[in-house]
């Protein structure tokens, strides 16, 4: 079965390419490569790359049908979908961009899914959906760990892009038929034991990189925005999970959908809150290393807490981490690390 994974040259989604690839899975990824890496596809995954935008419907249709040259004439069964730009202060500066790339281009890869299982005589293709938690904006702490429930009142338009989109895929089921899994994530973190898949954003805007970063000696300090939360210690508490986790769940999502369709929503998390501070502290310890951190502003729109509730993955989806302990995220990011970061 060939699943095609877009945005798989970054960081979900080459982990997620990994995953479908242990599970048996065929697997070809389409990337534009503003952000993604073709090293990553080609020398490490070793799958067809396609350069190309999510938006490209001409594109899309020989992909999906199998008529493009990477495909090999085998028509594409289901896909997955991460092809994002996901920085939220630049979303604030520039939302034509994420309106144009993250909510236009999902609809003409929804149409796209539509036409294909029309010209299979099926529903549409199934669809995974990598969302976030950023959609949920900053929940009443009551409403803590956040479950599924849990009201989507975006303050930005990176999460506000992602909400819609979740509301596109929901129309389109209704409508169409459309067989789908949404994922709203928490904070993805660590990478591949083997140590040759990890986390390189440029720009990075990621704690536990950043951390590691100051470690390192890459960058001179790691800034930490703002001491004077209502937490512990006065820092951000965000729920860590780990990359490998987050992809096999992509894996159980695909084969729920493929096994029995309908739509289906998923938080992924944890469910444990780490502070800023206490990550500062494990990663401090996991290294042997020290660093140097600046308080400066907070960010605007920064929640003091998010956690996840991650019950019902766990319990309909059978998703059983492997990886919970924050130390271990770190010794597995920190391995990538010290080999392959610039």
């Amino acid at each position: 079965m060939t699943i095609l994974v877009t945005g798989g040259a970054g960081y979900i989604g080459s982990h997620a390419v990994r995953a479908l690839q242990r599970a048996g899975y065929r697997t070809v990824v389409l990337d534009n490569l503003v952000y993604g890496h073709r090293q990553i596809v080609e020398e490490v995954l070793q799958v067809p790359l396609v350069v190309g935008q999510v938006g490209n419907r001409e594109l899309l249709d020989k992909l999906l049908s199998g008529a493009h040259p990477a495909i090999g004439g085998e028509p594409i069964q289901a896909l997955l979908h991460f092809a994002a730009y996901a920085y939220v202060g630049e979303s604030m500066a520039n939302p034509a961009k994420y309106y144009r790339n993250n909510l236009g281009d999902s609809l003409t890869l929804l149409e796209a899914l539509k036409s294909e299982g029309e010209r299979r005589g099926t529903t549409p293709l199934p669809l995974v959906f990598s969302s976030t938690c950023a959609s949920y904006g900053i929940p009443d702490p009551a409403q803590i760990p956040i479950d599924e429930s849990c009201p989507q009142q975006p303050i930005n338009p990176y999460g506000r892009s992602k909400a819609m989109v979740e509301q596109l895929i929901a129309d389109f089921g209704a409508a169409y038929g459309l067989p789908s899994v949404i994922f709203r994530y928490f904070n993805a973190a660590g990478a591949d034991p083997a140590g040759d898949l990890g986390e390189n954003h440029i720009p990075e805007t990621h704690l536990i990189p950043l951390v590691l970063d100051a470690i390192s000696g890459a960058q001179p300090y790691l800034r930490v925005f703002g001491d004077d939360y209502p937490t512990p210690d006065g820092t951000c508490i965000r729920d860590y999970i780990h990359v490998t986790d987050l992809a096999d769940a992509h894996v159980l999502g695909l084969q729920r959908v493929l096994a029995v369709g309908g739509q289906h929503l998923f938080n992924l998390g944890n469910g444990t809150g780490y502070s800023v501070k206490q990550v500062i502290e494990v990663a401090q310890s996991v290294t042997g290393r020290g660093l140097l951190a600046h308080v400066v502003p907070r960010r605007p729109g920064d929640p003091p807490v998010l956690v996840a509730s991650a019950h019902k993955a766990r319990r309909e989806l059978d998703w059983q981490p492997r990886y919970t302990d924050l130390s271990t995220i770190l010794e597995h990011a920190w391995l990538w690390h010290r080999t392959f970061s610039p």
